[in-house]
């Protein structure tokens, strides 16, 4: 009984230190520490640079099947040259999520609406580019839309800051790029390597 009543207790930060023994000069200090990295990391539902949940920018194609499951529509032509480059929704992954795959290998992640998954920075489909800037600043790159006219964009924003040459091809190198339409709204964010800078699929 005691031990439950105990456990009970250590629910809160004052019955913590009641239930166990304190440490040398430093009661509570550990505990504290502990639960930051918790908090300060993203959830298992945030798209970084590096992915998404169980997928992580170069994993193989059998590592992407095993992690979110196949192809959800196999009939689905995902690319010109599905051997070479290919774009599907694995079955285990939410609506409005693509993976691409180049040379069997996850080089990008793309989700549109109506996906509700958001960055680490908090955007998601309907962010705007005002916001996104805002919150980027002159680590972001901005270029025109190919299709639309102003002012929709790319916004794209690479891990270790804006880069130095105007097309990036390290396959080591990791970004964020969100694509806004004429009324300056996010329809398309892309994660992962060099393939986010492609405009239009595979290409």
């Amino acid at each position: 009984m005691r031990l439950t009543a105990c456990l009970v207790l250590a629910a809160s930060v004052l019955a913590l230190g009641a239930c166990q023994p304190a440490a040398n000069g430093s009661e509570g200090s550990d505990s504290a520490a502990a639960t930051l990295p918790a908090e300060s990391s993203p959830s298992a539902d945030t798209l970084t640079a590096e992915g998404w949940g169980p997928l992580r920018i170069g994993m193989t194609l059998d590592e992407v099947v095993a992690a979110a499951g196949p192809d959800s529509d196999p009939e689905a032509i995902g690319g010109p040259e599905p051997e070479y480059c290919d774009q599907f929704r694995p079955e285990q992954a939410p609506e409005g999520l693509l993976v691409m795959i180049e040379q069997g290998v996850l080089t990008s992640i793309s989700i549109f609406e109506p996906s509700t998954l958001r960055t680490d920075r908090g955007f998601g489909i309907g962010s705007t580019a005002a916001e996104i800037k805002a919150a980027y600043g002159d680590a972001a790159t901005v270029e025109p839309h190919h299709y639309v006219g102003p002012p929709a964009e790319y916004i794209t924003a690479w891990n270790g800051g804006r880069p130095s040459e105007p097309y990036v091809q390290d396959p080591n190198a990791r970004g964020i790029s969100y694509e806004t339409d004429e009324n300056g709204v996010v329809t398309l964010i892309k994660v992962g390597g060099p393939s986010i800078q492609y405009v239009e699929g595979c290409a």
